[in-house]
């Protein structure tokens, strides 16, 4: 089923599942049935599905959780994923959108709900909706995430501070290339991680990599306002992309 996003009633239960009116979800789903597992499609083509409403930026709408369960008892699919690809050719699913809204409410939902963790379609990576929460710096979610079993890429092990998993990517004569250790170095500094950005600078990581958004790892360590993570950056020579 396919509703344009101007369809009164793409509209009606677009602002149900928004406002948090359950109870009007409840009946217009026992009306017809066939809204669990219905597309709302927009004026660009995007077609999303009803929990992809219920997850999507900002998030954290009132009984949206309750939303999500409803939905998936209903018949949703928790991992259906946005239509069309996009032009990376990857399609997030709900998980992907709770995850980037920083929004563990509705992602303890979709997974109580069947979602798959290691779904993939990211943006930016392709990856799993960890990715969404390490790259969009969603550390709830990312956290909530970890604790539900998630896998984790050096990088998003890096920036979470897991150091265990960060030093297995060095067992057993394993060497991660120079730019991946440089990637997941600049992640530490961003998650504020200083144990795993000492251990990662040590394996010969590029103090002063210029990144993504063009900052350094000094840059996004102090956004993100651990004093004694700058202070030891600034102790080994760290600058910003200015030079500063």
């Amino acid at each position: 089923m396919h509703l344009s996003a101007d369809d009164p009633l793409a509209v009606t239960i677009t602002s149900a599942i928004h406002e948090g009116r359950v109870d009007e979800l409840r009946a217009l789903l026992a009306n017809r049935p066939d809204l669990a597992s219905a597309r709302v499609v927009d004026a660009k083509g995007v077609g999303r599905t009803l929990l992809h409403i219920a997850s999507d930026w900002p998030g954290h709408f009132p009984n949206a959780a309750a939303a999500v369960t409803m939905l998936i008892d209903a018949g949703a699919d928790a991992d259906a994923v946005v239509t069309p690809a996009g032009a990376d050719g990857t399609a997030e699913t709900p998980l992907h959108w709770a995850a980037s809204s920083d929004d563990v409410a509705v992602l303890g939902a979709l997974l109580d709900g069947g979602a798959d963790i290691e779904a993939p379609g990211a943006v930016f990576t392709g990856g799993t909706a960890m990715s969404d929460a390490v790259v969009f710096a969603q550390w709830n979610a990312a956290r909530r995430l970890l604790a539900r079993g998630a896998r984790t890429t050096l990088w998003q092990s890096a920036a979470l501070g897991v150091a265990d998993r960060v030093r297995a990517h060095f067992a057993d004569g394993i060497v991660p290339s120079k730019r991946d250790v440089t990637n997941a170095f600049w992640h530490a500094c961003r998650g504020g991680q200083l144990e795993v950005a000492e251990y990662l600078l040590q394996q010969g990581a590029d103090l002063n990599w210029i990144g993504y958004d063009h900052r350094t790892p000094l840059q996004v360590a102090r956004e993100s306002g651990v004093v004694p993570l700058v202070d030891w950056l600034s102790a080994q020579g760290a600058r910003t992309a200015t030079g500063r």
